[in-house]
């Protein structure tokens, strides 16, 4: 849908929102760096602090806000700026890490070569959670391997059983060929967090054209959860959650599901906190909604259990008086309910409807069924 022809206007997408956080301007997509550090959540995400749409010759930067209840939210200096040979294309999406108390961001650095786009993963550090330093020798992994692809980017960082590891994502990509197309999470490891060495494959999505934002967090000695964005040929994305044995960095998927089934939202991040909760924020709406302004938000952190073979996504406690038990957006019919949405196909939703729980918050609606068996994520 081109953007002049998205003409009916139910909603102030400028407007401000309660209790999902927006900068006061700018665009904003992908959450970045997902993490509890010196007392305070902290959101990364992509930015461009003076346009509200992206487009040509907009490049990305790494807004930041922090927050300690993720009710009330604190937008901080920009984190990450394209101001180095190798990310003048760009800071874009990654993950961070504490070591010896100070926070590590890693992030998708972008530079080109006569027009070429190079996409490789650098490094910046902050004693305070605010200041970043960029590290001198980035960057630290400066392009894809032999099982890569240029499409190489979204770092995930973890460190498990006495390493560090570094998952990233690539795909065969959306140029026309005849070969097959796939997605893959490839792995690197260090000793230290700054030398880093190819080690395989980690997972692989036939009929794909690439995965993004993956996160990778350990449950046990044996076993982690591996998430991403997967972009199959079709282009309905899906949002992948896996549990597996993860061992020479060689991952054996044992359960693999997915609960929120949007349509409005991508990119999402999984991170454990100091709780010992795995929370989950994804981006809203996501990449196919054209509108004339920006409306991104995220969504609110949600906690992400496993029960009886099945993933859960339901609101942090701290959010949790703020469900309720209907809205005047959804619209309960006899086999399910349905949500309107501007300029757009109806939101239909098949199945049982005595156990369902609504966040709203302006323009943005969350659904959790069934405890959070399924989720659905609606920009109206």
């Amino acid at each position: 849908m081109a953007i002049e022809n998205f003409s009916v206007y139910n909603y102030d997408y400028y407007g401000k929102l309660n209790y999902h956080y927006k900068p006061e301007k700018g665009w904003v997509n992908d959450p970045n760096g997902l993490i509890y550090f010196n007392g305070y959540y902290h959101l990364f995400y992509q930015h461009l602090p003076n346009a509200e749409v992206p487009g040509s010759g907009l490049i990305m930067y790494w807004g930041h806000a922090r927050t300690k209840d993720f009710i009330n939210w604190e937008e901080m200096p920009i984190a990450l700026s394209p101001d180095m040979p190798y990310d003048g294309g760009g800071c874009w999406s990654g993950t961070a890490i504490i070591k010896d108390d100070i926070l590590y961001v890693f992030y998708a650095s972008i530079h080109y070569i006569d027009e070429k786009r190079i996409e490789t993963v650098s490094v910046a550090y902050s004693k305070d959670g605010i200041n970043f330093t960029k590290y001198e020798n980035n960057p630290v992994i400066k392009g894809y391997p032999a099982d890569g692809f240029p499409d190489f980017r979204d770092p995930a960082l973890t460190y498990y059983n006495g390493k560090y590891y570094c998952i990233m994502a690539t795909g065969s990509g959306t140029a026309p060929t005849d070969k097959e197309k796939y997605g893959r999470l490839l792995a690197y490891e260090s000793e230290d967090l700054l030398n880093w060495e190819y080690s395989g494959i980690v997972s692989e999505w036939n009929d794909c054209y690439f995965t993004e934002c993956p996160s990778i967090i350990p449950l046990n000695d044996d076993k982690v959860i591996l998430s991403c964005s997967v972009v199959p040929t079709d282009w309905k994305h899906y949002f992948d959650i896996m549990i597996g044995n993860f061992k020479d960095t060689k991952f054996n998927c044992e359960f693999k599901g997915s609960y929120d089934k949007g349509p409005d939202l991508y990119a999402g991040q999984m991170f454990k906190d100091h709780l010992g909760r795995i929370l989950v924020i994804t981006w809203i709406p996501g990449w196919y909604l054209k509108l004339p302004r920006c409306a991104g938000t995220w969504s609110v952190p949600r906690e992400v259990t496993f029960k009886n073979g099945k993933i859960y996504g339901y609101p942090v406690k701290e959010l949790q008086h703020f469900l309720k038990d209907s809205d005047e957006a959804v619209k309960i019919t006899e086999d399910g309910f349905i949500v309107e949405r501007t300029d757009r196909e109806p939101l239909i939703y098949n199945g049982p409807t005595d156990n369902i729980k609504i966040l709203r918050d302006g323009y943005i609606l969350e659904i959790f069924v069934n405890d959070g068996e399924e989720v659905y994520t609606v920009l109206l």
